[in-house]
C-alpha cells in the first residue's frame, strides 16, 4: 500500500510539473508575441515623435508646478555654451532636461542605438539636446571620434550618462573622461532630486519627479583630465568624480528621505532577478 500511495504522489507531482511547464512555455510565447507586436510599432519614428512629445508635455507640467533650487547655477550657465562635458546618473535626467531648455544650452547628448535610446534621444531634442548614438558597448569608437569632433569646435558641451546604458549603477565609466583628455574640456558632474518621487523598477531605479514637489539641483565644480595623464593618474581622477557623483546623490536624497540607489546593479542582472522573483511567486502558488 505504501508503494502505490508514493506512485501516486510521483504521479501528481509529475503532473504539477508539466502543468507548470507548459504555463510557463505559455507566458513566454505570450511575451514573445506581444514584443513582437509592439517592437516594430514603438521602433517607428513618428510614434516615437508623438511618444516624445507628450512626455515632453508632461515634464514641462512637472517642471512649472515645483518649486526648485539649483546650487551654483553659475558654473552652468559659464560652460553651457562652451567646451564642456555634463556627467549625471542614468536615473536622473528627467528634471535636468527643462533646466537645460531654460538655461539656453547648447549641447549633444549620447544615445543608444536601441529603439528605446532613440525614442529618448527624440525627447531631448524637444529640449535642444542633439543625439550623437552609440555607447561604450556599441559604437564607442564612432561616438568617441564624433564627441570630440564636437568638443573641439567649442560651440556645444556635452551631456553623458557614465553609467549608461546598461550599468553597473552609479559607476563612472571611461567614455567621459577620455573626451576630457583628449579635447581638454572640464567633466562637470550634475545631478537632482525631488520630494515627491517615484522610482521605476528598474536597474538605475529612474526617477521621475511628481508634479507640486520640490526639486533640487547641484552642479559640481570642473574637474579637468591632463592630457599626459598616466594610466595611474586617469583612474585616480575617475574615482574621485565617481565618489563625488555617489556623494551628491546620497546626500541629496536623503535630504528628502528617499532610501539609496543601488550601486553596481546592471540592467541584464536586475531582468534575472526580477525574472527569478516572478518564477518564485507563481511556484508559491
Amino acid at each position: 500500500m505504501r508503494v502505490l500511495k508514493n506512485a501516486d504522489f510521483i504521479a501528481k507531482l509529475k503532473h504539477t510539473i508539466k502543468d507548470y511547464e507548459n504555463k510557463m512555455i505559455h507566458n513566454k510565447t505570450f511575451r514573445r508575441i506581444w514584443k513582437g507586436f509592439w517592437t516594430p510599432i514603438l521602433s517607428a519614428g513618428i510614434i516615437q515623435w508623438f511618444v516624445a512629445l507628450i512626455m515632453a508635455v508632461l515634464i514641462w507640467f512637472v517642471y512649472f508646478t515645483c518649486r526648485k533650487k539649483i546650487t551654483n547655477y553659475d558654473i552652468f550657465l559659464k560652460y553651457r555654451r562652451k567646451l564642456a562635458i555634463f556627467v549625471f546618473w542614468h536615473g536622473r535626467s528627467m528634471m535636468l532636461s527643462p533646466i537645460v531648455a531654460i538655461g539656453g544650452m547648447r549641447a549633444y547628448a549620447v544615445a543608444s542605438r536601441h529603439h528605446d535610446g532613440r525614442m529618448m534621444a527624440k525627447l531631448q531634442r524637444l529640449f535642444g539636446l542633439r543625439p550623437i548614438y552609440g555607447s561604450t558597448s556599441d559604437g564607442g569608437i564612432s561616438v568617441l571620434r564624433s564627441g570630440v569632433r564636437v568638443l573641439r569646435n567649442g560651440k556645444y558641451s556635452m551631456c553623458i550618462s557614465p553609467d549608461g546604458p546598461g550599468g553597473p549603477s552609479l559607476r563612472v565609466q571611461d567614455g567621459a573622461l577620455y573626451f576630457a583628455k583628449m579635447t581638454g574640456a572640464p567633466i562637470i558632474p550634475v545631478c537632482f532630486s525631488s520630494s515627491g518621487a517615484w522610482f521605476q523598477q528598474r536597474w538605475d531605479r529612474y526617477l521621475i519627479t511628481l508634479p507640486f514637489s520640490k526639486i533640487t539641483c547641484r552642479v559640481g565644480a570642473p574637474v579637468f583630465v591632463n592630457a599626459r595623464a598616466s594610466r595611474t593618474e586617469f583612474e585616480n581622477i575617475r574615482k574621485t568624480i565617481e565618489d563625488y557623483m555617489v556623494r551628491q546623490v546620497r546626500d541629496m536624497d536623503a535630504e528628502f528621505g528617499h532610501a539609496p540607489v543601488e550601486q553596481d546593479q546592471t540592467a541584464s542582472e536586475f531582468k534575472k532577478q526580477m525574472r527569478a522573483l516572478r518564477a518564485a511567486k507563481r511556484a508559491k502558488k
